[in-house]
């Protein structure tokens, strides 16, 4: 049977174009009950393996006890899927129309619904009633496309209801209900005789699942909510009124960024033309106005009179305000905030894209006895407390949930939500890492097995066919040289002096594109994860282990594919020539950065390996040398290694890596060949090269490091990076040998995030920190989805592969290039959380200790203390809840703080109490209290003697802009 559509529409160029559509209707499109008689003929011509209702469904519902099957419309299906995924949840009818309209509103529940339909044992059918004869039904004049859709729904209910009563084959009748919260769909089902229940009203009379009610989403009434008590935030402007606003430039579109350190902070990124952004500062409950972090907002700037500066003080949402508006924390800051160096500021009207997702956190039990509602605490200090409703409180009261965001109601401080599922007890190690990798989006799930297929039948072996494609460098004396227990060797390096008198050096690099082919699912899972995680006790791999650890990590003493950069040099690290191609390498030697510098410098090692180690060594200091001279920046970071106990995996030391001429060794033959083949990629694809820049800070971002270094009487230059660089190796001050070290630690926290772009989407290549016109990512493959990108490009720039469209879409590139950005810099967060998480383990076992650290940053009400010896930051307070007020004075120009006649300033040295505070579950700290200089009060006695000044100052990681 043949439905048609025809309707025209005017062309650009003034025509008239009549278009046709077609629509067939079906007879022969089966119910999904294998026991109905009137199907059963048509259900032989079916797929074997498609999902179907069960034969005999069976009901636990007080409401509905006869055996039945449920239809949930729309609003069901994308507020209620937690409730859907349940296990409990099963012989449940999902409609084409559902489907479709779910795909449009929401990606990622049309995703979840489609895994729960493909899951054999939920026993969810999908109907096709928009192909079905008698179940498509066309949209009546005046009839809205909801209305419509809605009564599609009930027409399908009703044809379900017939067929199955016509079936001979069930002595127990079976009924179809209708689940929806819709109450004029319900109203209308019940008029057409239709059985239909809210979601609230089934799930409760679920005798046996009592514990799905926690899962319920809350789905609050606008009419009910203004009604029923004071309203605290202003209306949301309608998205009609919103882009009116944006037209005329009265609003301003962004995304709402969140403050760590003070809940009643934000600030909202708003994205200009060419590049050009700007920040606007949002402050006060009120002017928040239900924002979340990340959400894509529409605000109102202020009056400038009205424009103010950020707030240094450091507030926690951590009291049991309910619907009060102003609390004693929000007029503390008013109070701190100041008209001087303000910024622009305004008001959140409107919400254009909520970008809620599930959070990890504790439940905060209600100190009233018998209460169902509860706060629950996330764990990014971004994220609002959430209400939740549980009767489950006090076994969840211990352990790490995920809770989802249903919505926030104008009358209510916090917003409402529902809990979703249990991770575990809070402080497990286990627990923790599932909590940091979930908050920080790291895909961590096994691979697939439709992943896993894509890879090489084992034992796998080099052919004559792949020799005769490859250079067979085999014979050259080749070594990797990397941090201790590394499994996944991408890259080895190669020196030998030539017949000329010159050098000859190679990168060889891991070939895994020669594994990964375009397109198919490993290519995708790799470059949905766009990076291998280190965490401090694991691994999270962006390739399955068969190629991480095994086919392409260049081990010694096995044949390996590698993709190699061979330069000609002269002795003074001039390029004459430079070669790529593909390669076959045997890696003589596999070597940790101490085993390699042990070599270089014991003099009675003469082995071919050796000499080339000290040939890389020489040239790398020339090279080095060359890229400061160019006015690279040599930044600081402090970076810790634990040392972990082999039976209980916890932390035993912890210490700040020490770093060896060989770290630097290989570094600059990683950047000499990053930037060789970004040449190379970018002659040959001008339009679609994957290239990475660093843009050059603002201006602004270096008021903090100016002022810093001015209270030292020292004189920072911004004007360019070469006049940074220099002006930081001149920043020297008798006495204070670790301020320099202090200077380039805070000059990184100034620095922009490097970034992946398309060479055809952006006009500015610069990378900032390493002052190089061009650059990329080439040299860590098996770590890095970008360099994938790159061999493929270099491949086909030198003949050794073929190319493919995607590559050549610079669109297609560009949007590749922003989940990479995405995934690195969660990637950088996890990792951070995962040190934070291993550092209070090892404080919780060590306890208490003195340490001696130095003032990074000055705030209204405390102090942000370094420890160098561990790597660590943490804040001392000197205004706490419960202890007498003190006299201080905060000078924002310096900037330092006056505490009781007692002078603090950036990098001065002080003497800190070092605990792990437990009092807070959810949020363990450490906790460090002043100890020197001694303030009556405010310090605290020491814990142990004095110590020694042996670890005061020890080396820091330089940090690699690349």
């Amino acid at each position: 049977m043949l439905k048609s559509k025809v309707f025209v529409k005017k062309t650009r160029s003034g025509g008239v174009l009549k278009i046709v559509r077609e629509h067939y209707l079906r007879d022969d499109i089966v119910c999904g009950w294998q026991p109905c008689e009137e199907c059963e003929a048509l259900a032989q011509d079916q797929a074997p393996d498609r999902a179907h209702l069960n034969d005999e469904p069976l009901s636990s519902s007080e409401l509905c006890p006869q055996p039945h099957f449920v239809l949930p419309d729309t609003n069901v299906v994308l507020h209620q899927i937690d409730i859907l995924e349940d296990p409990a949840i099963q012989n449940v009818i999902i409609l084409q129309t559902v489907l479709q309209e779910v795909r449009h509103r929401s990606a990622p529940v049309y995703k979840r619904i489609k895994d729960v339909i493909h899951n054999p044992d939920k026993h969810f059918y999908t109907f096709t009633n928009e192909h079905h004869k008698d179940t498509y039904i066309e949209q009546e004049q005046g009839e809205g496309a909801n209305d419509r859709n809605d009564r599609a729904i009930r027409v399908a209910v009703k044809w379900y209801n017939e067929h199955l009563k016509k079936s001979q084959n069930s002595d127990v009748h079976i009924q179809v209900i209708l689940m929806t919260n819709d109450r004029k769909n319900k109203e209308r089902a019940v008029e057409d005789g239709l059985t239909a229940f809210t979601c609230d009203e089934y799930i409760k009379s679920l005798a046996g699942n009592p514990e799905l009610i926690d899962r319920l989403a809350c789905i609050s009434d606008a009419t009910k909510e203004i009604e029923s008590s004071k309203l605290i935030f202003t209306e949301h402007l309608a998205l009609s009124k919103i882009q009116q606003g944006l037209k005329s430039n009265s609003y301003l579109q962004g995304t709402f960024r969140a403050n760590r350190d003070n809940y009643l902070e934000a600030t909202v990124w708003v994205h200009g033309e060419e590049g050009k952004s700007k920040e606007i500062l949002i402050q006060g409950l009120k002017h928040l106005n239900r924002a979340v972090h990340e959400d894509t907002v529409a605000v109102e700037l202020l009056p400038k009179e009205m424009w103010i500066a950020p707030s240094a003080v450091v507030l926690q949402d951590e009291g049991q305000v309910e619907e009060d508006g102003e609390d004693e924390q929000e007029r503390l800051m008013k109070n701190a905030t100041t008209k001087n160096f303000s910024k622009p500021t305004g008001r959140v009207v409107g919400i254009i894209k909520r970008n809620w997702r599930p959070f990890c956190g504790m439940i905060s039990k209600s100190l009233i006895k018998e209460s169902t509602r509860h706060l629950f605490t996330p764990a990014d200090r971004r994220i609002p407390r959430i209400r939740i409703e549980t009767r489950q409180a006090e076994t969840l009261e211990k352990q790490r949930i995920i809770v989802v965001i249903d919505g926030w109601p104008r009358n209510s401080r916090y917003p409402n939500g529902h809990f979703v599922r249990s991770l575990g007890i809070a402080g497990s190690k286990e627990t923790e890492t599932e909590v940091l990798l979930l908050e920080h989006d790291v895909p961590h799930l096994p691979f697939s097995q439709a992943v896993l297929s894509f890879l090489p039948k084992m034992p796998w072996e080099i052919t004559e066919q792949d020799l005769k494609e490859r250079l067979d460098l085999r014979h050259l004396h080749i070594c990797s040289v990397d941090p201790p227990g590394c499994t996944d060797i991408d890259d080895a390096l190669h020196c030998r002096e030539l017949e000329n008198g010159n050098l000859e050096v190679g990168v060889h690099i891991a070939d895994v594109s020669h594994f990964i082919r375009p397109g198919n699912a490993l290519d995708q899972e790799s470059a949905n994860r766009g990076t291998t995680v280190y965490l401090c006790d694991k691994r999270i791999d962006m390739v399955p282990e068969l190629l991480s650890s095994n086919l392409c990590s260049l081990r010694s003493n096995v044949d390996r594919f590698a993709f190699s950069c061979i330069w000609e040099m002269t002795h003074n690290a001039e390029i004459l020539r430079t070669t790529f191609t593909k390669s076959v390498i045997d890696s003589k030697a596999s070597l940790t950065y101490v085993e390699a510098q042990m070599r270089i410098d014991d003099e009675n090692m003469i082995d071919e390996v050796t000499k080339g180690l000290r040939r890389l060594n020489k040239l790398a200091k020339i090279l080095k040398k060359q890229r400061i001279d160019k006015g690279a920046l040599t930044l600081s970071s402090p970076e810790v290694r634990f040392h972990i106990d082999s039976e209980t995996h916890d932390p035993i030391d912890l210490q700040t890596k020490e770093l060896k001429e060989t770290n630097s060794m290989v570094e600059e033959f990683m950047l000499l060949a990053n930037i060789s083949v970004a040449q190379k990629i970018y002659e040959e694809f001008s339009e679609c090269a994957l290239l990475r820049k660093h843009p050059a800070p603002p201006p602004s971002n270096y008021d903090i490091l100016v002022k810093a270094a001015s209270s030292k009487n020292l004189i920072i230059q911004t004007d360019s990076a070469k006049a940074l660089a220099q002006s930081l190796d001149q920043a020297e001050v008798p006495g204070s040998p670790y301020l320099n070290t202090l200077l380039r630690i805070l000059t990184t926290r100034c620095m922009m995030q490097a970034v992946y772009f398309c060479s055809g989407m952006d006009t500015d290549f610069h990378h900032f920190g390493l002052a190089s016109p061009i650059y990329t990512h080439f040299t860590s493959p098996i770590r890095r989805y970008s360099d994938i990108i790159v061999h493929r490009l270099l491949a086909v720039a030198i003949d050794a592969d073929s190319t493919y469209p995607d590559i050549m879409d610079k669109h297609k590139q560009q949007a590749l290039c922003n989940n990479l950005n995405y995934r690195h810099k969660m990637a950088q967060y996890s990792q951070r959380a995962s040190v934070a998480c291993h550092t209070q383990l090892f404080f919780k076992h060590k306890g208490i200790v003195d340490e001696i650290g130095y003032i990074l940053f000055v705030k209204k009400n405390a102090i942000v203390v370094l420890i160098p010896k561990f790597g660590l930051e943490g804040t001392v307070f000197f205004e706490e809840k419960g202890k007498q007020s003190l006299k201080m004075q905060y000078n924002e120009e310096i900037p330092s703080i006056t505490v009781e006649g007692t002078l603090f300033k950036m990098f001065d040295k002080v003497t800190v109490t070092i605990t792990l505070d437990s009092s807070n579950m959810q949020h363990q700290k450490i906790r460090m209290g002043l100890v020197d200089p001694v303030i009556p009060g405010v310090s605290i006695p020491r814990s142990t003697p004095q110590q020694s000044k042996a670890n005061e100052e020890p080396k820091v990681k330089k940090a690699r802009h690349i």
